[in-house]
């Protein structure tokens, strides 16, 4: 009998983690840059830096990931505080930007073509 009740206790435990495990909302905060390649360049560099500002990041934020140990990632609960999945949910949000304006070159001057008369 106390065996399967250690073994419930376990099921449940592990049950308990899932779904709210650190590697897996830590993976969320990546998001695609393809969402932020249809908004406008000067709009979305002022996303970017107010939302920098807001969480007092840096506009170059990239999302972070704990390093658990070998095999217990997936059942490794999410024990940050709720400010702090802000925090880490706003540099991913930040990086998928960067990656956006990277890609479209924003903020870099037009490129100057020459027209030259055929000779």
């Amino acid at each position: 009998m106390r065996w399967n009740m250690t073994i419930l206790a376990s099921c449940l435990a592990i049950t308990g983690c899932m779904g709210s495990s650190m590697a897996e909302r830590q993976d969320a905060n990546v998001e695609s840059s393809l969402q932020y390649d249809t908004v406008p360049c000067d709009q979305l560099l002022a996303q970017r830096n107010g939302l920098a500002q807001q969480y007092k990041l840096s506009v170059d934020a990239k999302p972070t990931f704990s390093n658990p140990a070998m095999g217990f990632g997936p059942f490794t609960p999410d024990v940050r505080s709720k400010t702090q999945r802000d925090i880490d949910q706003a540099s991913g949000r930040i990086d998928a930007m960067n990656r956006s304006i990277v890609r479209r070159e924003c903020g870099k001057p037009a490129k100057k073509t020459k027209f030259a008369l055929p000779s």
